[in-house]
């Protein structure tokens, strides 16, 4: 059981307040007992409210762990638009430290860490729409490095987009929550191997007249 907070909450609170210390509480239960054995009564007792003032604020638990991942993801998004925008790289070294990052924060999240795996899997089995956005925030990521790129002439495509998704599709393998944790012997091939397959796929050169 966890403990309920020893500081109460502050005398003037704004909605902004509430809705995190909810997300800070309901993230702490999910990693230290699990998505399915949390309860909206858990995280109301533990912040010293009712489950109907919890409700004022989520509809559902469903929608405070739809908001718990969103922010969890929001933290991997600003970390790749970071590399992305690195000074004094070349855009193929900053989309291999994309990819590379990707799959270490997977692996370092939800490897050894099943609790955390269960609150990401309800997320995108229950929440289809956080892991779809998600999805294509870190792809317009991949688009931009690849764009500047082809502006450097780095690369040679035709289109950025489409060989954004093709390489975000390529990579899921080796940074999906579910297959990092479920299949971690079986990453063929292994992640240098992808990454230098892409890297030559994307290369500068000759072009057909």
């Amino acid at each position: 059981m966890i403990p309920a907070l020893s500081a109460p909450p502050p005398v003037e609170e704004t909605s902004s307040d509430t809705r995190c210390r909810i997300l800070a509480t309901a993230e702490r239960f999910f990693r230290e007992i699990g998505y399915q054995k949390t309860t909206v009564a858990d995280i109301a007792k533990t912040l010293r409210m009712s489950p109907a003032n919890v409700y004022r604020f989520f509809d559902s638990k469903k929608a405070i762990n739809e908001a718990v991942v969103a922010r969890l993801i929001g933290e991997v998004e600003v970390r790749i638009a970071a590399l992305a925008d690195r000074p004094g790289l070349s855009a193929e070294v900053r989309l291999r430290e994309i990819i590379v990052f990707l799959h270490r924060d997977a692996v370092g999240r939800f490897t050894g860490h099943p609790r955390m795996h269960e609150m990401v899997e309800a997320a995108m089995s229950e929440s289809w729409d956080v892991c779809r956005h998600h999805v294509d925030r870190i792809t317009a990521v991949l688009e931009r490095v690849i764009a500047d790129g082809v502006a450097r002439g780095e690369f040679a495509v035709e289109d950025p987009a489409v060989a954004a998704r093709c390489v975000h599709t390529a990579i899921v393998r080796f940074c999906h929550p579910v297959l990092v944790v479920q299949c971690p012997e079986d990453f063929v091939p292994a992640l240098d191997a992808m990454i230098a397959f892409l890297m030559g796929a994307l290369r500068a050169g000759p072009r057909i007249a």
